[in-house]
């Protein structure tokens, strides 16, 4: 079988990078092209430090699908970006496999009938770390039986975004099993504005950005006389590459767009 040709947006940045490691040492994928705003010019493989790779880094989508063939766009840059890059691939027959932070299912129902008419698979993901999409799952099965929520995400003081596209869509899928349900004490009040988090449905999201962290989140889950936890950790970007490797492969089979990796899992 021939190898997946895969476009890269954003691919100097910290999860680029990775994803350009991962194609370098996956035989069924190959690079097409590397898109960045900083690095024009540079060897791809040179600028992030493996090695001379033969890609240059080009400055924008469009003047690469002038010059290259590919199956699929990898793109990690930002929403504003996301929605150019989206149109281009749709009318290049290019599948977009989407991690960029800050999309929602609103993004998701706004673009998937016109890549369904189309024909052409894509997948917009929150989070690609497998055991983060577990997680999620599974606060959404426990949500059913102890309504009581509160999820708590931790990340890099670098992140844009808060809560997390990971948060928001935990958020979304609890909210579809359970009914919205006011928690604390009806009387509460914050002596500090913002004191219990972000409101969503009855239940509270708490955002905490520190240097040292990558990525991380807690879904607390109360009931009388118990308390469960369920948490992930990404201890590092390559948490992610399983997930991206995953993507890659299942969007040359799809007709449309899929919201979350969890559509991705068997069972």
């Amino acid at each position: 079988m021939k190898p997946i040709r895969v476009i890269v947006a954003g691919a100097k940045g910290r999860m680029g990078s990775e994803v350009i490691r991962l194609i370098q040492r996956e035989e069924g994928l190959e690079l097409a092209a590397a898109v960045s705003r900083s690095g024009v010019g540079e060897d791809i493989g040179e600028a992030i430090g493996i090695g001379t790779f033969g890609v240059p880094i080009r400055a924008t989508l469009a003047e690469v699908l002038d010059r290259v063939e590919a199956d699929v766009l990898v793109d990690f840059t930002v929403p504003a970006s996301v929605e150019h890059h989206m149109e281009l691939t749709l009318e290049a027959g290019i599948r977009p496999v989407v991690g960029t932070s800050g999309l929602d299912e609103a993004m998701v129902e706004q673009w998937s009938e016109r890549f369904q008419l189309r024909g052409l698979g894509g997948i917009i993901a929150p989070n690609f770390a497998i055991g983060a999409v577990l997680m999620m799952m599974f606060a959404a099965r426990a949500a059913r039986y102890l309504p009581h929520v509160e999820i708590i995400e931790m990340h890099h003081d670098r992140k844009l975004d808060a809560p997390s596209g990971t948060a928001v869509k935990t958020a979304e899928m609890i909210s579809q099993v359970r009914p919205e349900l006011k928690q604390g004490h009806p009387d509460e009040t914050e002596t500090w504005d913002g004191a219990r988090g972000a409101y969503k449905n009855g239940f509270r999201v708490h955002s905490v950005r520190l240097p040292g962290l990558v990525a991380h989140q807690e879904v607390l889950m109360g009931g009388p006389g118990q308390l469960l936890s369920i948490r992930h950790d990404s201890l590092n970007r390559e948490s992610f590459m399983p997930g991206v490797k995953l993507a890659v492969e299942k969007v040359m089979e799809l007709n449309g767009l899929v919201y979350g990796l969890e559509n991705l899992l068997e069972g």
